[in-house]
């Protein structure tokens, strides 16, 4: 049962992206930084891409909110993470952070956490085995993929919630956990969601890329920071419904990334409206 929170509407936030253009700098991993640029202009925003440690932060100055992504780490683009975030707490920009594979290996788990201790960060996202290995301090995951027992799952639905909002309230910003079903909460108000199809599962970035459009959602909604963010995931997920239902015989993974961008592209604020699948826990 979809309720409403806030001053706007799912269609709202869809909205403001395309009316605002937000400029968002990307420091992501280059398995999909064409796909994460691709899908922040599918959604309406304006992409930057730069992890250059002298670079990033005249480029964090002139864009108005920075996605962080860890996916393939090295020393100039750990500098860079560090130097644009500092860069962007200073002009009070949203910053996101995406632990990809924290846990699957020392270096990736500790950049992550001292980016947290380091970084006011608005949004950490990412799945469930990336944000437990961060709320423990430490941990082992099998890599980029959730763990099969840590996925959120209607028998341990209250227990989920209650994880993701008490992480929120202790580092203050907002959880967002995306899997079979997505939880996007900060200390007192957990959205459950719904949307989505298995099959995106298939497609290597669909999470850098919901990264980088979550990070337009929230610079074109400052104030609805939260229901921003969710509906950025209402979004992702509505979109890999519909551009599945429009794969014909012979499509498969690399056909359906792309359907799924242009289903975003496509999205208009009525269908989000419509189509979002969440609850308010």
């Amino acid at each position: 049962m979809n309720e409403r929170k806030g001053d706007l509407t799912m269609k709202e936030y869809l909205e403001q992206v395309r009316k605002t253009v937000p400029l968002v700098h990307n420091i992501t991993n280059y398995v999909t930084v064409n796909d994460v640029a691709n899908i922040i202009l599918a959604c309406g925003g304006s992409p930057i891409m730069s992890d250059e440690a002298e670079d990033v932060e005249d480029i964090t100055s002139i864009c108005g909110g920075l996605n962080i992504n860890i996916g393939t780490l090295h020393k100039t683009s750990i500098e860079g993470m560090f130097r644009a975030g500092k860069r962007a707490n200073e002009l009070g920009h949203p910053v996101l952070l995406d632990p990809v594979g924290a846990g699957a290996s020392s270096l990736r788990t500790n950049t992550a956490l001292n980016l947290m201790k380091e970084l006011e960060l608005t949004v950490i996202r990412g799945n469930i085995s990336e944000i437990k290995t961060l709320a423990l301090g430490g941990g082992t995951t099998r890599g980029v993929d959730a763990d099969v027992a840590d996925a959120v799952t209607e028998e341990n639905l209250d227990k989920s919630v209650k994880f993701v909002k008490q992480f929120a309230s202790e580092t203050g910003s907002i959880i967002a956990v995306t899997g079979a079903i997505d939880l996007v909460a900060n200390a007192d108000t957990c959205y459950v969601i719904r949307n989505g199809r298995l099959e995106m599962g298939k497609i290597t970035g669909t999470g850098c890329q919901l990264s980088g459009m979550m990070t337009a959602y929230l610079v074109a909604n400052p104030e609805h920071l939260l229901e921003a963010a969710a509906a950025s995931v209402c979004a992702m997920g509505l979109a890999g419904e519909m551009g599945f239902e429009r794969m014909q015989e012979g499509d498969g993974n690399s056909t359906y990334r792309n359907r799924i961008i242009d289903a975003i592209y496509n999205l208009r604020g009525e269908e989000l409206e419509r189509g979002a699948k969440y609850e308010l826990r």
